[in-house]
């Protein structure tokens, strides 16, 4: 599989049109008129072979924790959130605001992301960012984890002879120092010796506790453990791909770049704290820019599959795709659909979420509603990410943070990153900044 997948089938969808056979039974579509019933809840749109090869976030085992991922439920860790952002903050005054040192921002995303999810997961952090670097090994192995489930996918039946060969064990290698840390919480937590847990502050590792009491049928301490790392590798790895595009792609237009800066200022945030969700949620540019890094640099890269079933797929053409077919949405190509976005859709231009000059209010609400149902960043229908709310909360909190305490600088405009578009779009360098502490006035 090519390490450039999903602009790949992009370009096959330019040259060949809105359905490109990509298989012997699979067709890539880019008709996002089709989004709602391709990725629709009623159940009869099953996944396909793709995801057997990671196949324990099942329906079944889904359900007993779907609840600690709403809104209100994610809101109750946010003291958590902010000790982790203070943390990084810390970070990055002594290891480079006061010394004026260049360093990679993208990495530095990395160690927190990482450290974050670990603090509303088990309360407590890794130490990537206190150590500097990936120490274990850990975000490495996640990231080959995450290239085994995209190649592997496509070839299921290369998994019984990797990952769970009964002989020798040849796939990706496990995540043993998480995998540790998880197990260590969990009995911790189990025997009231968790010294790292305040019961005011909920975490992730409690709503899995406690979905042991109220489904004891489905969840046990080896399920608990791993709900917790799959909270981990996908929540770490994929807001961190998004703040990495937020910055990449913001502080390369000028433009942008500078109202955002102004629009965060402007908010009257108090330095010394983390703004709260919700004052950061209400900085109008700042949404405008976060649904513009979403759009044009997805976490996931690869075709979102699913079989169709026995009544068949009417295409907007009139011919009908037969039951038992795989078909399937790229995020990537879907977001860049110059049909919904515009001609200008391959381009980053966070203004085309605000209302325009002559739009009424109505137009601009219809145009908001299509283009938020032709949107798959998070995927769609009943399978839609878990964690999509904690992944906001976490972009919107982290960089109004950064933007209202330090003047943040590109080194290199021209320095370009390093993408691996496989099962997620994973990016690395291009984003070499210098920092400097803002004074009390912004």
């Amino acid at each position: 599989m090519s390490s450039n997948h999903a602009p790949v089938i992009k370009k096959l969808h330019e040259q060949y049109g809105p359905v490109v056979r990509t298989g012997p039974n699979m067709l890539d579509l880019n008709i996002p008129s089709l989004i709602r019933t391709v990725y629709n809840t009623n159940g009869q749109w099953l996944k396909s072979n793709f995801y057997k090869v990671n196949s324990t976030f099942h329906a079944k085992l889904k359900k007993p924790i779907v609840r600690h991922y709403s809104n209100s439920s994610v809101l109750a860790t946010e003291p958590l959130m902010d000790e982790v952002i203070e943390d990084f903050c810390e970070q990055l005054n002594h290891r480079f605001a006061t010394t004026g040192q260049d360093f990679p921002l993208d990495e530095w995303l990395k160690h927190y992301t990482w450290d974050f999810m670990s603090a509303v997961t088990f309360s407590k952090q890794f130490g990537y960012m206190e150590k500097g670097y990936d120490f274990d090994g850990s975000q490495e192995i996640g990231d080959r984890a995450m290239d085994y489930l995209g190649i592997v996918g496509n070839t299921p039946w290369l998994d019984h002879w990797l990952d769970k060969n009964p002989i020798v064990h040849i796939g990706p290698p496990n995540l043993a120092h998480a995998t540790h840390i998880a197990a260590e919480s969990l009995f911790a937590r189990l025997k009231g010796e968790d010294t790292a847990f305040n019961p005011q502050h909920p975490d992730f590792l409690q709503y899995f506790i406690d979905s042991q009491t109220s489904h004891p049928e489905v969840v046990d301490n080896a399920t608990t453990i791993g709900y917790l790392l799959l909270n981990l590798l996908a929540g770490a790895d994929t807001t961190g791909i998004t703040l990495k595009a937020l910055f990449y792609y913001c502080m390369r237009s000028p433009q942008a770049w500078t109202r955002l800066n102004e629009d965060v200022l402007a908010a009257g945030i108090d330095p010394a704290e983390v703004p709260s969700y919700s004052v950061a949620r209400s900085i109008r540019y700042l949404d405008a820019v976060v649904h513009e890094a979403l759009r044009i640099h997805p976490p996931a890269s690869m075709t979102l599959e699913r079989m169709v079933p026995e009544c068949g797929l009417t295409l907007p053409d009139g011919s009908v795709v037969p039951g038992g077919t795989t078909v399937g949405m790229n995020p990537y190509v879907i977001n860049r659909n110059k049909e919904i976005f515009g001609p200008d859709a391959d381009e980053f231009n966070p203004d085309r979420w605000l209302q325009q000059a002559g739009e009424t209010d109505a137009e601009y609400q219809e145009r908001m509603r299509l283009w938020n149902a032709s949107d798959l960043s998070f995927g769609g229908g009943s399978r839609i990410c878990l964690g999509r709310h904690l992944s906001q909360m976490e972009l919107y909190k982290v960089v109004a943070t950064l933007i209202t305490r330090y003047e943040i600088e590109l080194v290199d405009p021209k320095e370009e990153w390093n993408a691996v578009a496989r099962w997620l779009s994973r990016v690395s360098g291009g984003l070499t900044c210098r920092l400097r502490k803002r004074d009390s006035r912004g």
